[in-house]
């Protein structure tokens, strides 16, 4: 029996000496779609951000791995070269660097940390799988030439984070509101890509696995998750199926909140 690709056992984290998320236990296997949902100020972003190594964060766990590694010993760029990948809710600029450039540097060092004795690809063949990743998500292949999100609308830089999604092909997508700012045709492009990701995967890669952490139903009608999660203060309350995603839409969190007053 194959571990579980990320395991979380009381897993706790604060910021400046105050908790956020208290003791959560969450375990996941290879190809399964998790959606944390819930109320504003509930703690989803920051375990995400957490989990990628965010520096102004301090983790307690009596464990936590992520494909059999300690994930507390390793630094952001090491979860990154592992297979973690964080999808930003609020996508960062980064002035001066092209998106082409950006890509291909990270491109190359997720190859080179996979494959050390595997040559890498040149940039006459990373610029044909960036314009085939680029046509995926309707992207004006002008936006390569661009600055990493400079001047880009909302819609555009969640595109840009899709499009990092597609190239680097992670073990472990953390996708933090990837939905949020995105119109309606905007948000079926991107989840229709991320349902792709999903079904698709040549035999010798590694199944898509992701948590997906998101105030809305629609992206989960596309990704269909595996196991949907409640969160309300810094802790899971309920977990089931997608049937919970209904519930929620109907219902609202008012009872959670109440319950864990």
């Amino acid at each position: 029996m194959r571990p579980p690709l990320l395991s979380l056992s009381s897993f706790s984290v604060s910021a400046s000496s105050k908790e956020i998320i208290h003791a959560l236990d969450l375990t996941i296997k290879e190809g399964e779609v998790h959606a944390i949902m819930g109320p504003n100020g509930s703690g989803k972003s920051t375990l995400v951000t957490a989990l990628m190594g965010h520096p102004s964060l301090t983790i307690t766990a009596t464990k936590a791995t992520f494909r059999g590694k300690n994930l507390l010993t390793l630094a952001a760029h090491e979860r990154a070269e592992a297979g973690l990948f964080l999808a930003f809710q609020h996508p960062r600029e980064i002035g001066g660097v092209s998106l082409r450039s950006f890509l291909y540097a990270a491109f190359s060092a997720q190859m080179k940390a996979r494959s050390p004795k595997k040559q890498l690809f040149s940039p006459i063949v990373f610029a044909e799988l960036l314009e085939k990743k680029m046509k995926l998500l309707h992207m004006d292949p002008a936006l390569a030439e661009r600055a990493v999100n400079v001047g880009f609308s909302g819609g555009e830089k969640k595109k840009a984070e899709a499009l990092q999604l597609l190239i680097l092909e992670p073990r472990l997508s953390l996708l933090d509101e990837t939905d949020s700012g995105l119109d309606l045709d905007a948000l079926r492009i991107v989840a229709e890509n991320l349902k792709i990701l999903r079904t698709s995967r040549a035999k010798n890669q590694p199944p898509f696995s992701a948590i997906i952490v998101t105030h809305h139903a629609h992206i989960l009608d596309f990704l269909k998750p595996d196991r949907v999660h409640v969160m309300v203060k810094g802790r899971i309350v309920k977990s089931g199926g997608r049937e919970l995603v209904k519930k929620l839409e109907k219902e609202g969190y008012a009872k959670f909140k109440m319950e864990n007053v």
